[in-house]
């Protein structure tokens, strides 16, 4: 069952569980869309894979299948991460 991370792992921004600016991975790391689009630039630090919505699961949910209240801040190293953005900013995601 899908996490939903409350924060973006490099800002550490709220992601309430019904917000839309929530992006995960293929492995759930969770980050805002102005992280995604202006830091990332659709690859995930983790894992190099794209990034799409999270989805929201719908409020009558919420209560059996709670979000996670884990954070994880890890902001992103830009230095250590700037050799496999070059790798594979200009590679479409499903080509990676």
């Amino acid at each position: 069952m899908l996490e939903i991370r409350p924060t973006c792992e490099n800002c550490n921004k709220p992601l309430s569980p019904d917000s839309t600016e929530a992006m995960i991975c293929t492995y759930e790391c969770t980050f805002c869309i102005e992280c995604v689009d202006t830091i990332l630039h659709n690859v995930c630090p983790n894992c190099g894979g794209g990034f799409e919505r999270r989805p929201i699961r719908p409020k009558d949910r919420l209560a059996k299948s709670k979000p996670s209240k884990v954070v994880v801040h890890k902001p992103v190293n830009r230095e250590e991460f700037k050799p496999l953005l070059e790798k594979l900013k200009n590679i479409e995601p499903h080509k990676r």
